[in-house]
């Protein structure tokens, strides 16, 4: 993974239910970043199109990127940190995304695991019968791509810690020390 010259821009990544929005979430408490959750992006075609249990296509999707690579390019531009969380299931997709201080955070996990998960969620529009249809659209991130890859065996503040750790960033004092997220 390339370090950057300035703070970075992570891109939560993996299929529904591998805990995208949690550790965001956990990290920008850690981190005192913005944080964009990238399904509240989503235009209300696409939303309904998955509420009724059908796989958004390629030209689907190209908008709801085009508006994360605006996010996130607004702050690369004004060299902010930032977190925000997209499935970026495709190289395709991430190739949009990618930029100067973009980090890519694989949350990966067995589809089992992953399983497991969304059936003790509620509240999403995104229904466990379309963990497959991601499973198959699922491209893992290669060497030409700044990327760590984690798996989602721990708590999300485990999770939090490891990929702080691992991008050598700084946690705010409070948070570091109280542990708390």
């Amino acid at each position: 993974m390339a370090k950057t010259a300035q703070q970075p821009v992570l891109v939560i990544m993996g299929v529904s239910g591998s805990g995208k929005s949690t550790v965001a979430g956990v990290l920008s408490g850690r981190l005192g970043w913005d944080l964009a959750e990238g399904d509240d992006l989503h235009p209300e075609a696409n939303v309904a199109k998955m509420q009724a249990g059908h796989a958004l296509s390629d030209e689907d999707r190209w908008p709801w990127l085009e508006i994360i690579a605006d996010w996130i390019k607004e702050r690369t531009a004004a060299g902010k940190p930032g977190i925000i969380t997209c499935s970026a299931l495709k190289k395709r997709y991430r190739d949009v995304l990618r930029g100067e201080g973009v980090v890519f955070v694989f949350l990966q996990g067995s589809k089992d695991k992953i399983s497991d998960r969304l059936a003790s969620r509620h509240g999403h529009f995104m229904p466990a019968s379309l963990l497959e249809s991601q499973f198959d659209a699922l491209e893992a991130p290669t060497e030409d791509e700044n990327h760590i890859s984690l798996c989602v065996s721990a708590s999300p503040a485990e999770e939090a810690d490891e990929i702080i750790e691992r991008l050598g960033l700084e946690a705010q004092t409070a948070h570091a020390v109280g542990g708390a997220a």
